[in-house]
């Protein structure tokens, strides 16, 4: 199913105009490193112009998760298309552009391949610059594109992929504070959706896992079970979360035995277990956020008076977590801003809009494209996470913690 900017929600203006004025330069994004394939135009006073998106989720969801040659094969068969329904709805011609954008880091190999392969035969027969775009950087720059957001600020990065903490102090210069050791909570939540077997739930039959959790945690009990929390003892920024998938994969066990059932039937108290799950896992990531938020202050990395928390990713766009973030940002006198839940997760739009920063800066804008690789690892920045870790910062008791997060 393609999504064109006809059915999409305006950002900032309204696009849904035959010819849409334009402001500057015009960057088109293209978006590969994972299952959605997105293109979009965006101009220089952050209007998107055009975008499709085409969403391999329906496939993945079927196979029990993401098969990287079928993602590849799908982003091949799609590209095209999306790219060419982003340059006619925004009414853009490929001359016309200043640049193309592409993510090349990190991500799945095979389909970070086929848009950096799609994108320099473009570039090439065009004769147009070229910004290779770091997929991280794009997600902590979006929130300027719908805000107006001056740097540094504090940004988490939350996903099924990804799950990091950095400083943005301008458009390619971040500090890291932290990131997980293992997995990313996105994909902890759909395993345990998997594991809960919530696509024969009455209620969440076409839901992907960390929204059937989410919806069915509302009606549940957190209080039923308590999970003891990751990396207590080390007082630094990084997260864990597969052992705590762990424990949850012993309770459920537990749970089934308790009422005599079997892998893959619904347990009574599954929405008990939802509750559970996600409270455990906002009252880490907010443990963890928090001493971010104090080591910068206290080390004048941000500004005390005006300091601001950036959630994004996929997860972000969970309630639950976004009120408990909410929570925590009113408690240290952060302001909290997230990007619209469409562009918390992949998209094109994200990866014109870093192309835009970058040409402005003039930051890695490629005439010639000769040895471009793509890198499925990649980390965002400087890491200073050790730095953190020294400064072993103290955060308030686990209670204050599990209130912020309820």
């Amino acid at each position: 199913p393609f999504m064109t900017l006809k059915t999409l929600q305006k950002i900032r203006v309204e696009h849904v105009l035959e010819n849409p004025p334009r402001f500057g330069r015009l960057v088109l994004g293209i978006e590969t490193s994972c299952d959605d394939t997105g293109a979009a135009v965006v101009d220089e006073a952050g209007c998107v112009l055009g975008e499709a998106l085409h969403c391999q989720k329906e496939v993945h969801l079927q196979a029990g998760g993401i098969i990287p040659v079928v993602a590849q094969q799908l982003h091949r068969e799609n590209i095209e298309q999306v790219v060419q329904e982003a340059l006619c709805a925004s009414g853009v011609s490929v001359a016309e552009l200043a640049a193309v954008a592409t993510t090349v880091k990190p991500g799945l190999a095979l389909s970070l391949g086929v848009g950096l392969q799609y994108s320099l035969s473009l570039v090439n027969r065009h004769q147009k610059p070229f910004i290779p775009i770091h997929h991280m950087e794009a997600h902590a720059l979006t929130i300027r594109l719908t805000h107006h957001l001056e740097f540094p600020f504090l940004v988490l990065l939350i996903s099924g992929g990804h799950c990091l903490l950095a400083v943005a102090q301008g458009v390619s210069d971040f500090l890291l504070l932290g990131q997980s050791i293992d997995i990313a909570p996105g994909d902890m939540l759909d395993k345990v959706a998997r594991r809960l077997s919530l696509r024969k739930h009455p209620e969440c039959l076409s839901m992907a896992g960390g929204k059937a959790i989410e919806h069915l945690a509302q009606t549940g009990n957190q209080e039923l079970l308590t999970f003891r929390l990751p990396m207590q003892q080390y007082r630094n920024c990084d997260f864990s979360f597969s052992g705590l998938q762990n424990l949850v994969n012993n309770a459920i066990v537990q749970k089934e035995k308790e009422e005599g059932i079997q892998e893959g039937e619904i347990l009574s108290c599954v929405k008990d277990v939802a509750a559970a799950v996600q409270h455990a896992v906002t009252v880490h990531i907010i443990q963890r956020t928090y001493r971010a938020m104090l080591f910068c202050i206290k080390n004048g990395i941000l500004p005390s008076k005006t300091a601001t928390l950036v959630v994004s990713g996929g997860v972000a766009s969970n309630q639950y977590i976004r009120k408990g973030l909410q929570n925590l940002a009113d408690a240290n006198d952060f302001a909290l801003l997230c990007p619209p839940p469409r562009l918390c997760t992949d998209n094109g739009v994200m990866i014109a809009w870093n192309g835009i920063e970058r040409l402005r800066a003039g930051l890695g804008v490629l005439h010639s494209t000769a040895g471009i690789r793509y890198e499925p690892r990649a980390p965002l920045g400087i890491d200073i996470s050790k730095r953190v870790e020294e400064d072993s910062i103290k955060v308030p008791k686990l209670k204050t913690i599990r209130w912020l997060a309820s």
